[in-house]
């Protein structure tokens, strides 16, 4: 069966399926108002299912590769929940020091996919770590739905002071080279631009479709950024023009792509909002970007 895309669903239901990804409504909301866009042999259940990701079947780098080293770590935290726990990945063989990639998850947590993104930057000769956010609350539960639940009960303070430690922790693994980068998507993305306002040391950020900071923290951004923006993303995209002028205000490096006629979270392969195209265009600029930011 061919693997299914954007355009084979009603626009109105990934509009739907966007606000239950976000909390906006509850998954009988979602189910209630897809039905009428149900179609023969399809229910709204069945719209949901297929929406949903499938880890395995996109899945680049196994765990096991022999290219990459990977495990589980922690770092303190002392103003956060006070113990980060995310996923480590390096390098089988590094040769002389690499960049350190904070790989910041979208509002499910941990889960394969963001693992996978991490192997893949190891693959490009980066140190890459993951944390988990809902590591407090138990850790990514191993579904999405209840990831979902979850999400909402955190303390988003306690989870920023949790992002800034796991990036000051990183910056001193002694196989990095001392600089850090930041990518992260849809909730990440948001976070990837809150580090930028708190972090001086931070060498890029790349947002992938995030929440914008607020227009008077955007000064203190010192690090250059590479932000990605889905066309048909008007939720996110509503916040563009205010962070646009607030950079350009600044005097922030800064470039910005909004990929046409592709969905928030095109660049996420497991869903059927994934746009191979944008995405691989999107990713070799993100590496590119890395490169040139933080190798010596």
């Amino acid at each position: 069966m061919p693997r299914q895309t954007a355009k084979d669903f009603n626009p109105e239901v990934l509009k739907l399926f966007d606000k239950y990804v976000h909390g906006v409504i509850p998954r009988r909301d979602f189910l209630k108002s897809a039905a009428r866009f149900a179609v023969a042999g399809l229910s709204a259940e069945g719209l949901l299912a297929a929406l949903n990701p499938r880890f395995a079947e996109a899945q680049q780098v196994s765990g096991t590769d022999s290219r990459i080293s990977a495990s589980y770590v922690e770092f303190p935290s002392p103003k956060g929940y006070g113990t980060v726990r995310g996923y480590l990945v390096k390098p089988a063989q590094v040769n002389g020091k690499v960049p350190v990639i904070l790989v910041v998850h979208e509002n499910r947590g941990l889960n394969p996919h963001i693992e996978d993104i991490a192997r893949r930057l190891a693959l490009d000769n980066f140190i890459a770590f993951a944390p988990d956010a809902l590591y407090p609350l138990g850790g990514y539960p191993g579904d999405e739905d209840k990831a979902r639940e979850l999400f909402p009960k955190l303390d988003q303070a306690k989870t920023r002071e949790d992002f800034l430690a796991a990036a000051d922790a990183i910056k001193a693994l002694p196989e990095g080279n001392g600089r850090v980068g930041v990518v992260g998507f849809c909730y990440g993305g948001g976070v990837a631009n809150f580090l930028a306002t708190r972090l001086p040391y931070l060498g890029a950020a790349v947002p992938f479709y995030g929440n914008q900071p607020k227009a008077e923290e955007v000064a203190s951004i010192k690090a250059p950024l590479l932000i990605h923006y889905a066309a048909q993303d008007e939720r996110i995209n509503a916040g563009w023009p205010a962070y646009e002028s607030a950079l350009k205000a600044a005097g922030v490096k800064y470039e910005a792509y909004i990929y046409s006629d592709v969905q928030h979270g095109f660049n996420n392969d497991t869903t059927p909002r994934f746009d191979e195209a944008a995405a691989r265009l999107a990713w070799q600029r993100t590496i590119g970007f890395f490169n040139s930011h933080l190798r010596s």
